[in-house]
């Protein structure tokens, strides 16, 4: 199903609506523990960055957007997900207006801290809070990637 406003997604009276950015090319324990964090929060959202957003500041995805969903789609506790067009989290925000927005600590430096800081800005607007749980060390799809090709 495609969603295009918060009033698409049919929530219960009072439900929370979380929303999580992810490439979610290799799935890894980083990604269980920041869904494991969002789904305590309330119902997930994953906006799945497209092959496009992913090329704009990380190399070329291992699996297409479509079957990137589909792996995201059975993950427990993921109820929604949504094309992240590119690395700026607004317009998803603007059109679905979480509650909570969680990101791993990560993005405070390199690429995507300014959309951090507009993330934050931007959901303060409609009292949404920022939640950042601690990056996972030592595990990251780009380091697994490396590790990857310099096996083949």
């Amino acid at each position: 199903m495609e969603y295009t406003c918060r009033e698409d997604l049919n929530l219960e009276e009072g439900e929370k609506l979380v929303y999580v950015p992810m490439a979610a090319d290799i799935i890894h324990p980083g990604h269980i523990n920041i869904l494991r964090t969002a789904r305590e929060l309330g119902k997930v959202m994953v906006g799945l960055f497209t092959d496009d957003a992913i090329r704009s500041y990380k190399p070329e995805p291992y699996m297409d957007y479509e079957k990137r969903k589909i792996v995201i789609s059975e993950i427990v506790g993921v109820a929604f997900v949504v094309p992240q067009l590119t690395k700026d989290y607004q317009p998803n925000l603007k059109m679905f207006r979480p509650e909570f927005f969680v990101h791993g600590t990560d993005w405070r430096s390199g690429p995507l801290a300014e959309v951090r800081r507009q993330a934050i800005d931007l959901m303060a607007q409609w009292g949404g809070e920022v939640i950042e749980p601690e990056y996972t060390q030592g595990v990251s799809s780009t380091e697994l990637k490396k590790k990857a090709k310099g096996k083949e």
